[in-house]
């Protein structure tokens, strides 16, 4: 089984060769595939992740079907193994899966389809990781001595796990804030104003309900207490950046004049996924991941 499961197995010299040929693609260097075949696979509901995929192919010249879960033999009672191991049987060259399990590619060891992890429960989220990677690379052009904080639903964020893990491996100080049922030992807990006024880049998080978070205060209370408001980004470094990985819950962990103000990177990341994603792609197709 090969592609790309998390970071965790990748080499530092793997993530700065994706990032790099990212910000070759983002200049207009040009690739095609017209031959290839991939199919997308989400059992969990999606706009950025999958579109920004979706757009990846499109620009790479693939052919790619998006397999409807709904209408699926999967609500026949089809495993995902089968399902996948059908889609390889049929011809295509990769499959892009989004699943609610956490680390769900090992039931899929005896596939020999390259599989790209789109996200799988609270465990891993790589490219949404090596985006925001770009896009901080993008705005300081090193990773080394940068800190950054990640606010929020930590416990329940593939997003901030996989972030941490990789950050740390490049350098970068991580902290985590947020109500204490929201923490774990992702990274070192810090004071959120504390956070603002020391690091350079400050990443919120929503609260995910639908993993069945809990909010024991009321969003207004979060929102004081845990939100980035006009008079936290005013306490910012000068330089700093903000930064989320979407959807953003407006006037929870985000005011709504901040999402689109003069720090904020968060729609930057959004096309940043798409080059990100034409890389990984790239590599899987031509084996390299």
């Amino acid at each position: 089984m090969k592609g790309l499961f998390n970071l965790k197995s990748l080499t530092l010299q793997q993530i700065n060769q994706i990032l790099s040929l990212a910000f070759q693609l983002k200049s207009g260097f040009s690739l095609s595939y017209p031959d290839k075949r991939i199919a997308t696979l989400f059992f969990e509901n999606s706009t950025r992740t999958h579109n920004s995929f979706v757009m990846a192919m499109l620009k790479l010249g693939i052919k790619f079907d998006d397999i409807n879960v709904s209408q699926s033999s999967v609500n026949k009672g089809e495993t995902l193994y089968d399902t996948v191991k059908t889609l390889e049987a049929l011809g295509f060259d990769a499959v892009i899966i989004r699943h609610s399990q956490n680390e769900y590619y090992k039931e899929l060891e005896n596939v020999n389809m390259p599989i790209i992890n789109a996200g799988d429960g609270s465990g891993s989220h790589p490219t949404q990781s090596l985006l925001d990677l770009m896009t901080i690379k993008e705005e300081f052009s090193k990773f080394e001595g940068l800190k950054c904080c990640i606010v929020g639903d930590i416990v329940h964020s593939r997003v901030a796990h996989t972030n941490a893990e990789i950050m740390k491996r490049l350098g970068m100080k991580v902290y985590i804030a947020g109500p204490k049922d929201f923490l774990d030992d992702t990274a070192e807990v810090i004071d959120l104003d504390e956070a603002i006024k020391t690091c350079d880049v400050i990443m919120l998080l929503r609260v995910q309900f639908e993993r069945n978070a809990t909010l024991n205060m009321s969003k207004e209370e979060y929102h004081k207490k845990y939100g980035l408001n006009m008079d936290r980004v005013n306490n910012m470094k000068e330089n700093a950046i903000i930064m989320h990985p979407a959807p953003v819950n407006r006037g929870i962990e985000i005011a709504d004049d901040v999402v689109e103000c003069e720090k904020s990177r968060i729609f930057k990341q959004m096309t940043n996924g798409v080059y990100v994603r034409m890389a990984v792609i790239k590599e899987v197709l031509e084996g390299n991941l």
